[in-house]
């Protein structure tokens, strides 16, 4: 029978809300564990809540305990992400309050992740190590997202909650999302355990009722003294996601999703010579495809264009979106050197491109007198390419001086990116057969900002102190970025922005950071610091140009756009035993200097109206978060296999340029799961909460009602390395919003509010066989 918890630890545990008993279930699998300590691993096979024993890498460039890092880190592994059928990046943080996932309706689904009310490309989302592309878009046509990793290819995934630009630079200010892909190590022997075992082969096959989705992936290894190798494919496919929306009229009043047929495949190789115990050279190819195809039945209908204009019907609209993204990247990693300037390293080149191509075909009429003339065909087509190519390292030294050892991590990061954006379309007048470039407001192709490079080159230093033994951690890091832009004026551009002078950049920005940790009695610590946080002036905003004569406006440069920066601070407080595990903590983040693209900034003495992206901004947004997990067998043999787990989050968030709400700020959410798990099986109930979204910026906008829904969990491993997971989400088929998934400036009067809605019942089901 394992320690009941001290009264002091019950006490804690009890002062928290009910809905804040939070993180994993606590009874995982060593086999599935090979991401994290051998100590985690045994403690979970043991039965113990072992949370904080995790080892995460993400939060300080160094592996180190979830109870010795200085911040809220958030870690799922592949058991976690298969025992909640995790299908996507809405599933990934399905329960995890404080991270949201933002949704549209119509035609382009997920968007992007914020991270404590910031998301976008302030936050920085990487692949091993490797920062996934940007996001842009611009108009109803063009809607390029990051949604660019396949998770079935993933083993583990860590979120780092808050400023992280002392480590990880521009982009970081949110927060940071990891994504580790798999290793032949994590399916082949290892560290003594599956002895003699040199080959792998697995393969799970699923299906998701929320979209009537199939998927399948497989995933053999191999492996000998030296080299090893794995190979993963995976194939998915389905329809548009439900929601509650119940009109299905087809045109702008459906709520009822759009009929759309989506299809994907990733593909995962990678190639490990190991010339000793302490050395690897990894060769990494990677690659995956997204296909939708969507019939836009909301578009359709009959409206004005402009005043004493004639009325347009758009008869169908339908669109073609495409996404592609292939990474190589050639690393090598040393454990142990012999130097008086480092232990170990890891270091990596990569090349990586991604491409987004959504192609939009239009059909549609001019209604005059009631009667249908002039039919045309408006066929769009928007690109955005990326191609980054990039050089890092980190490297470790532990120094001891005294009573007091130091651990040092530090490195460089050497990226050059290439951007390039292209709107092109043509209209064909399908009475008289003539084709047009012009598609008003623009004449087509158009560039929105030129095509542009950036170079970033960065230094970093950290330092762990441990005193006391290791009791007390303090942890000084510092960053020095320098970034430079370069534009190049092509035909294109020029064309559609004549004599426009377009601005280069350069910046220079320091980060520091403070964190530190505090064992100060037993199973206590406290956690917190100081982190300070930058963003570059992103190239599109440096030189967004567009100029329409036709109706009266012209986008003009900014090249004294200042980086968008930040402030924070974060206290708090753990506990962490056999049986329980508890963290609460608080934080204010301030942002100065947030861009504000195409901000209205007046006329110039042609009359025309000037829009230009400029520092405007200034926010804060502060919060408080709360986690804890039980092990009911601590009060009884009775309970042996019970467990709670639960999570909350509350955050506020404020313009202080206006005094208004930030739109970007969720309401008060929390999860709350029980469990029971036994050798082979295991079930848990999983709630959902929110609460109404009752602070938005505009008095008559949507206020997103609170809510309560349960999801039905239940894995089962029926024989040697076959394993059945299913899931029925939303038991009591209820109707609810979430936050994120409701555009700002949705009014309360809206009557298509339902189109928002989240899915009603569902079930999926998968079957993973490995031998």
């Amino acid at each position: 029978m394992q320690p009941v918890p001290s009264p002091l630890a019950l006490a804690f545990l009890l002062a928290l809300p009910a809905h804040v008993l939070a993180a994993d279930a606590a009874d995982t699998s060593a086999a599935e564990r090979g991401a994290f300590a051998a100590n985690a691993a045994l403690a979970s096979a043991a039965g113990g809540v072992s949370e904080f024993d995790r080892i995460v890498v993400t939060a300080t460039r160094t592996e180190r305990a979830l109870d010795d890092v200085p911040a809220v880190v958030t870690a799922i592994d592949r058991e976690q992400m298969d025992r909640e059928f995790v299908r996507n990046l809405k599933d990934l943080f399905r329960y995890e309050p404080g991270i949201t996932v933002t949704s549209s309706f119509g035609r382009f689904g997920l968007g992007d992740i914020r991270i404590r009310g910031l998301g976008g490309n302030r936050v920085r989302i990487e692949t091993d190590g490797i920062a996934v592309p940007d996001a842009f878009n611009i108009g109803s046509f063009s809607n390029a997202n990051r949604n660019f990793v396949d998770l079935d290819t993933l083993k583990r995934v860590e979120v780092v909650r808050g400023p992280s630009s002392a480590l990880y630079g521009s982009d970081a200010m949110g927060g940071v999302v990891s994504f580790v892909t798999k290793d032949p190590s994590d399916y082949l022997k290892q560290d003594g355990l599956d002895a003699g075992k040199d080959a792998y082969f697995g393969f799970k096959l699923g299906y998701q009722g929320e979209n009537n989705g199939l998927f399948g992936n497989a995933t053999a290894a191999f492996g000998g003294e030296r080299w090893s190798g794995l190979v993963a494919v995976a194939h998915h496919q389905g329809q548009e996601l439900e929601n509650m929306g119940e009109n299905r009229s087809e045109n702008s009043a459906r709520t009822v999703p759009n009929p759309q047929d989506s299809d994907g495949r990733s593909l995962l190789t990678k190639l490990v010579f190991a010339p000793s115990a302490n050395q690897r050279f990894k060769l990494t190819v990677e690659g995956n495809e997204d296909q939708g195809d969507t019939d836009v039945l909301s578009s359709r209908g009959t409206a004005t264009s402009m005043p004493g204009m004639p009325a347009v019907r758009t008869r169908s609209l339908l669109g073609d979106d495409k996404q592609t993204r292939a990474r190589v990247s050639f690393a090598h990693e040393v454990d142990a050197i012999d130097s008086a300037m480092v232990d170990s390293l890891q270091w990596q080149i990569y090349r990586q491109d991604s491409e987004t191509t959504q192609r939009t075909t239009e059909d549609r009429v001019t209604v005059m007198n009631g009667r249908e003339v002039s039919p045309t065909l408006r066929e769009r087509e928007f690109n955005f390419d990326q191609r980054l190519v990039g050089l890092d390292a980190v490297l470790h030294k532990d120094v001891a001086t005294g009573s007091v050892e130091h651990a040092l991590t530090y490195g460089l990061e050497l990226t050059r990116t290439d951007f390039k954006q292209k709107r092109d379309g043509r209209a064909t007048n399908l009475t008289t057969g003539t084709v047009s470039s012009t598609i008003s407001p623009d004449v087509f192709p158009v560039r929105d900002f030129p095509v542009s490079t950036t170079t970033l080159a960065a230094l970093y230093l950290q330092d762990e102190i441990s005193f006391a033994g290791g009791e007390f951690r303090l942890i000084p890091a510092v960053r020095v970025d320098h970034y430079q832009l370069d534009p190049k004026v092509d035909a294109i551009f020029a064309t559609d922005n004549s004599g426009m002078a377009v601005s280069d950049l350069t910046e220079t920005s320091v980060s520091p950071k403070l964190g530190a940790v505090w064992h100060f009695s037993g199973d206590w610590s406290l956690f917190g610091g100081y982190q300070h946080g930058f963003r570059a002036p992103p190239y599109n905003d440096v030189n967004l140009g567009f100029t329409n004569l036709q109706f009266g406006y012209t986008a003009t440069p900014n090249p004294d756009l200042k980086p968008e920066t930040s402030d924070g601070v974060e206290l708090g407080l753990r506990y962490s035993n056999e049986a329980v595990y508890a963290e609460v903590s608080g934080y204010y983040n301030r942002y100065d200097d947030f861009i504000e693209s195409s901000r209205f900034v007046g006329n110039n003495a042609q009359g025309l109206m000037v829009f230009q992206s400029q520092n405007i901004a200034e926010a804060e947004i502060y919060g408080v978060e709360a986690r804890a997990g039980v092990d009911l067998s601590a009060w009884s043999d009775a309970l042996a296999g019970w467990s709670l787990r639960g999570s909350a989050a509350w955050s506020k968030g404020e313009d202080r340029t206006t005094g208004t709400p930030l739109a970007s700020i969720d309401p008060l959410r929390a999860t709350l799961g029980v469990a029971y798990d036994r050798d082979s099986w295991g079930v848990e109930l999983v709630g959902r909460f929110a609460g109404r979204r009752d602070e938005v910026p505009q008095a008559n906008q949507f206020q997103t009602p609170g809510y309560g829904v349960f999801d039905l969990l239940a894995h089962w491993s029926f024989a040697p390395g076959a394993e059945f997971n299913a899931g029925v989400f939303n038991l009591g088929d209820r109707k609810y919003w979430d936050a994120g998934d409701v555009p700002t400036g949705v009014l309360a009067s809206s009557t298509v509010l339902d189109r928002y809605t989240s899915s009603g019942r569902n079930a999926g089901v998968s079957l993973a066989v490995s031998w």
